[in-house]
């Protein structure tokens, strides 16, 4: 017993000592110390709560690119090293929303005071009102991924004033219309690569949200992460970004995996409730979509349709070729080549860019 007790403990000291080593190579490359360069992560009061904040950018006149994550518990503050090269043109605000990663641990469940996406919206306005204050002047653009879009589409129909432009990624128009195609080819997966269990159930399941509970509908995210094409799933994603941040100590891992499952389940019936043709069917500021074409999860051919159908005075939608959910996360590099064509442009005005209402790219 005693030989396992020492051959544990020296296995967690191992780990832990690996895990500290990728935290310090993470956080050289990260470094911002010259003007006019911002690095900040902070607890700003918003909507009665204090809630965490990242702020970084090479110079910080460059326009806001402020992230709204999906989940709706899952926090992208742990991609801030894979998106260093965003940096460059703008500054990028991550903000681990109420209930979910940083802003969870700091106020636990109890304190984290009411969890809605209108609550959230208002908690959006307040932060807009506190990057003004910080980044006078500067253009802010929107962007938003996956379960994003429920707070994103709503914000920017109700505020377009505070925004220049708005991108969305992982385009989530609503389970009801994703479930018409991925329900479909996830169900045709399992019966050919799952148990007959899998099968049974996503057969019992159906493609009607508004039939199924939390729990079944995370054992249907799980299989759907199997059946991605490059066998990336959110799992095989985020967990060595857990284990190299160099700003998530354990407790902020605990907290991120907490509220996972706190928000959804909080915020289930709004997820299964949302859609974007009802939402938002048209937009005042410009509108931008750039979509994995392998997106399991929010499929690339339901978020062209709303596109086609929204009324924007300019849009622009193009497919990311090889990529699935999360693409711009897992291949920021290209995400930045979209950003610098087709949004930078329309937001600086230094250059023309895209015909009002322009067709989807391909």
């Amino acid at each position: 017993m005693v030989t396992v007790v020492v051959a544990a403990v020296v296995l967690v000291s191992a780990a832990l000592g690996y895990r500290a080593l990728l935290q310090q190579r993470v956080a050289r490359t990260l470094r911002i110390d010259v003007p006019p360069g911002i690095a900040e992560e902070r607890f700003v009061r918003l909507g009665g709560i204090e809630q965490w904040v990242s702020i970084r950018g090479e110079d910080a006149r460059n326009p806001v690119l402020l992230v709204l994550h999906g989940g709706p518990g899952s926090p992208y503050s742990l991609f801030t090293p894979a998106l260093r090269c965003w940096e460059k043109d703008f500054t990028v605000v991550q903000w681990d929303r109420r209930g979910a990663g940083k802003t969870l641990a700091r106020n636990g469940q109890e304190g984290s005071g009411e969890l809605s996406f209108r609550r959230m919206q208002e908690d959006a306005i307040a932060l807009c009102a506190f990057l003004e204050e910080r980044l006078p002047g500067r253009e802010r653009i929107l962007l938003a991924s996956s379960a994003g879009t429920l707070l994103g589409m709503p914000l920017v129909r109700a505020r377009p004033d505070l925004f220049a432009a708005y991108v969305g990624t992982d385009f989530n128009v609503g389970l009801a219309a994703s479930e018409q195609v991925a329900h479909a080819e996830t169900l045709a997966w399992a019966e050919k690569n799952g148990s007959r269990a899998e099968a049974a159930f996503l057969a019992r399941m159906g493609a009607d949200p508004s039939r199924w509970d939390v729990a079944s509908y995370h054992r249907r995210m799980r299989l759907r992460d199997r059946t991605t094409r490059d066998g990336r799933g959110m799992g095989a994603i985020f967990l060595p970004l857990m284990l190299s941040s160099p700003a998530h100590g354990l407790s902020d891992l605990r907290a991120l995996i907490e509220g996972l499952s706190f928000c959804t389940e909080r915020l289930f019936a709004e997820m299964v409730a949302f859609d974007a043709h009802k939402v938002a069917p048209r937009v005042e500021l410009p509108f931008f979509v750039f979509q994995g074409d392998s997106d399991v999860h929010t499929p690339a051919p339901v978020a062209a349709a709303y596109y086609e159908a929204l009324e924007a005075p300019l849009k622009h939608f193009e497919l990311m070729a090889g990529s699935g959910h999360l693409g711009a996360f897992v291949r920021p590099e290209r995400f930045l080549e979209l950003l610098r064509r087709h949004v930078l442009p329309v937001v600086t005005g230094k250059t023309p860019s895209l015909r009002a209402a322009e067709a989807p790219g391909r």
